[in-house]
């Protein structure tokens, strides 16, 4: 039987009540926690950060942050978890930089539920190999929120909590499950989180491996991660922005023209694929019309600065039929 959140629980929507609810979940975690560590996989994203930055404030260094940085993370990724979290925060981090580990694994794989297995078992296994290194941990902090209850009773896949070896037998510290993410979002800015880690957009927890479509190359990966961040800079500009906004580059290449020493030579080159939707349930999504001018904007930027890219398409498909992400 799923969590049920409190009938009488108001909706976090003021900096007044989320301070409220900051102060009940601090003495709630210190009550259950004691003197003993708690750890917690941080990936950076809205919820983990939350999570991270009320354990911080309730426990200090008794709470283990274990950021791994698969290699599929979006540019700019890891080093903000770094300076927030291990700099700012004065966090007990551990950082580690899997990168080699996980697209060695995902080398010459192309089928996305495969590719999906892989990165899963792999985030697992490191994060069980770290977990084993520490002394003294009781506890797992999960970045559980209400509608994963509501869905999954109570299993938040992506961070990959179920999937832990039996030995290591922690007890759960869950301190934003009865919260929606707006709420979510609201105490984290009440906590001091920058907005760029707030309102961070939905990102697939494989990451950038199901928008490198297909199997994943590392020259073609790192063209992905920086086509992306010019898409999610000149679209984040934009008022209202969408909902969500990204890029994929499928595996396919096209001919494109060159010039070296101001003769022109043909050569091929992958596209870039702009994704741009807005939705309310992620179930149905359409597609906002994005001005002309911008899409010029960026088609200019990853052409000239983005090596092995040749074109750069606008996906203006909705859903159904089309899926937001690619894979």
């Amino acid at each position: 039987m799923s969590e049920k959140r409190p009938e009488t629980m108001q909706r976090i929507n003021t900096p007044e009540l989320a301070e409220a609810f900051i102060a009940e979940q601090v003495e709630a975690i210190k009550a259950q926690v004691g003197d003993k560590k708690v750890l917690l996989a941080l990936s950076g994203g809205v919820d983990s950060s939350v999570v991270a930055a009320l354990l911080i404030k309730a426990i200090g260094r008794q709470l283990v942050c274990v950021h791994v940085n698969h290699g599929l993370l979006r540019k700019g990724e890891p080093e903000q978890v770094i300076e927030v979290f291990g700099k700012q925060l004065n966090a007990n981090l551990v950082y580690v930089d899997a990168t080699d580990r996980f697209l060695d694994k995902l080398a010459g794989v192309s089928d996305p539920e495969t590719k999906r297995k892989i990165i899963g078992k792999e985030f697992i296994d490191v994060f069980a190999e770290e977990a084993k290194k520490q002394e003294g941990i009781k506890f797992l902090a999960q970045g559980t929120i209400y509608p994963d209850i509501l869905e999954s009773d109570g299993v938040k896949a992506h961070h990959n909590v179920g999937g832990l070896p039996e030995e290591l037998d922690f007890e759960l510290v869950e301190p934003v499950k009865f919260l929606y993410k707006d709420e979510v979002r609201v105490v984290g800015k009440q906590l001091g989180l920058p907005d760029q880690m707030v309102f961070r957009q939905p990102f697939p927890g494989p990451g950038l491996g199901v928008r490198c479509v297909g199997a994943i190359t590392r020259d073609r990966l790192e063209a992905l991660r920086a086509a992306d961040a010019i898409v999610r800079e000149e679209i984040g500009k934009l008022d209202p922005v969408p909902w969500q906004y990204f890029c994929a580059i499928p595996d396919f290449v096209s001919t494109g023209i060159r010039y070296v020493n101001g003769k022109g030579e043909r050569y091929m080159g992958w596209a870039v694929v702009i994704r741009a939707v807005n939705t309310v349930d992620a179930v149905t999504a359409t597609v906002p019309e994005i001005p002309f001018s911008v899409l010029c904007t960026i088609r200019n930027r990853i052409i000239e600065t983005v090596p092995g890219v040749n074109r750069v398409l606008w996906d203006i498909s909705e859903k159904p039929v089309s899926t937001i992400e690619w894979e």
